[in-house]
């Protein structure tokens, strides 16, 4: 069973996150008691029968990759990627780990690259990640520096991921993920950047998860929002029917400048638009990693500016905001 018990030493001794204790410990025991998926034990064991590695070479700065000072046996390989595979399909990443390489059905590490040079210096900052998925994002905030960054995201397969990585990479205490919705969050205003990728238009009330964002922030907090958007004005948002580029629960897709008036209407300052980006079927596609349908499937095949049921492609705004 994953034990959540560091982090709960962890944050005991910061001002900042303690009083989060007098909540997290009983919300974590029900999830325990009631909500397991059918294949969590499954999947919890092979994270349990990976070897802890320590990394000889750990580099998050650049990629999340971990090697050892003599390659790892034939067998020892082997046995790691049967386990890994077991944790399938892997949505989020790449990960490079001694020798053996993920290679996940998003770049995640290019949407890093768009996003990173727009942040303020993330040294020594505490990080929120919200639907942080396998976590690979909080590994590149850990490498740009962050003192500490959690993660909270419901999937428990994506849990078992994140747990499987950190034990390769040498049980590294810097990064948590915690399988929790925004909603069952007590407002902390203890983190110093909060990042929401791609989780906004899964929301039915979109304002009430800006509104929850900005809670979570310590004043002068910066905000980065990351979303599906369309071309439009400040009025423009489109409401797709039951399902936009096959995915369900997509409920609204504003423009980047309706993004930004419902974020000033939230009480954010400093909001700009960074990056926009289409994004394309080598960012997000079926690999041996994630053998099931990807982005290549969700486009019209005659007309790729448009998903298959006719809704504008897959678009991508950056938002940068501050809390005052």
């Amino acid at each position: 069973m994953i034990d959540f018990g560091n982090f709960y030493q962890l944050i005991a001794k910061d001002p900042a996150l303690s009083h989060w204790l007098e909540t997290l410990p009983a919300q974590i025991a029900a999830w325990q008691k009631a909500s397991l998926h059918g294949q969590f034990k499954q999947w919890s064991r092979s994270v349990e029968f990976l070897p802890e590695l320590q990394p000889w070479k750990l580099d998050l700065l650049h990629s999340v990759s971990a090697q050892s000072e003599s390659p790892l046996s034939d067998g020892q390989l082997k046995g790691i990627e049967k386990l890994l595979r077991n944790l399938m399909p892997w949505r989020k990443g790449p990960f490079s780990l001694y020798g053996l390489d993920i290679d996940t059905e998003w770049r995640s590490d290019w949407k890093w690259d768009r996003v990173l040079p727009h942040l303020s210096d993330l040294t020594g900052r505490t990080i929120l990640d919200v639907g942080c998925g396998s976590g690979y994002h909080m590994w590149r905030m850990v490498g740009a520096g962050a003192r500490l960054a959690v993660g909270i995201d419901p999937t428990q397969l994506f849990l078992c991921q994140f747990e499987a990585v950190r034990k390769l990479l040498g049980n590294d205490q810097r990064a948590h993920l915690l399988p929790l919705g925004i909603e069952q969050m007590p407002a902390l205003q203890a983190f110093d950047t909060v990042f929401s990728m791609g989780v906004l238009y899964h929301r039915r009330s979109p304002l009430d998860h800006l509104w929850q964002l900005k809670d979570q922030l310590v004043q002068d907090g910066e905000l980065v929002l990351e979303t599906l958007v369309v071309d439009g004005d400040e009025n423009t948002v489109l409401v797709p029917g039951d399902r936009y580029a096959q995915m369900r629960n997509v409920y609204f897709i504003p423009s980047a400048a309706a993004l930004k008036m419902w974020l000033e209407k939230c009480g954010f300052v400093d909001v700009r638009i960074v990056d926009m980006n289409v994004t394309s079927t080598d960012e997000q596609r079926r690999t041996d990693w994630m053998i099931t349908e990807s982005l290549a499937d969700f486009l019209d095949p005659n007309d790729r500016t448009k998903t298959v049921e006719g809704y504008p492609a897959p678009l991508r705004a950056v938002i940068i905001a501050r809390k005052p």
